[in-house]
């Protein structure tokens, strides 16, 4: 899952005024990855170029990394994107290969799209544009997501292929289980927050 960098990550809360200011990516775009404090050894990374990715992947071998999915898209994305190909490095420790390839949307029968399609909007207009895509809606917002939870779980070794964890994604979703679980997220959230806001009032 998402974790937002300055609020696990201590030294990562005193970098990001600056990163907002410099208004370009910076080393801590790669360090960020590398210093997970999580201990992530199964990762879905996001890269700004794909350049760096092979180096990336070596670094994160090297820090006991198991099974690590880099991916750019050519639109310029560090996700799976749907208007083009994506740009993949695939770190095993399983065989201890680190291999290189492309992927693109129509590979697992998705359609493509473009950029305005997945353009969000306000917090409230996202929350209804994720709430839309967990109960099925079809359309290009489906499928990047599709993608790249696909990716997900094949880096965390719950599917065999990238088609494979497409597959599981897509279940997840037509059977209402993602939907439940993000419910289920938000109903903790709500209950771990309210005895902070408490404490607080």
């Amino acid at each position: 899952g998402f974790m937002y960098a300055p609020a696990f990550h201590p030294a990562m809360r005193f970098v990001g005024p600056a990163r907002r200011e410099i208004g370009i990516r910076t080393v801590f775009n790669i360090l960020g990855p590398l210093t997970n404090p999580a201990g992530a050894e199964h990762q879905l990374v996001g890269v700004g170029h794909p350049d760096i990715a092979h180096k990336l992947a070596h670094a994160l071998q090297r820090l006991g990394s198991q099974h690590a999915i880099l991916v750019h898209a050519d639109e310029g994305l560090d996700e799976l994107g749907i208007t083009g190909s994506s740009a993949v490095t695939e770190l095993d420790a399983r065989t201890g290969d680190i291999r290189t390839f492309r992927v693109a949307p129509e590979d697992f029968g998705l359609p493509r799209g473009t950029l305005k399609d997945l353009k969000g909007g306000s917090p409230s207009e996202n929350v209804a544009i994720t709430l839309r895509v967990l109960r099925g809606e079809p359309g290009p917002r489906r499928a990047i997501t599709l993608l790249n939870a696909g990716a997900g779980i094949y880096a965390a070794n719950a599917a065999e292929s990238f088609a494979d964890g497409i597959g599981l994604a897509a279940a997840a979703i037509d059977s209402g289980k993602a939907l439940a679980a993000l419910e289920h997220l938000v109903a903790l959230s709500r209950q771990l927050g309210a005895p902070r806001r408490e404490a607080t009032a």
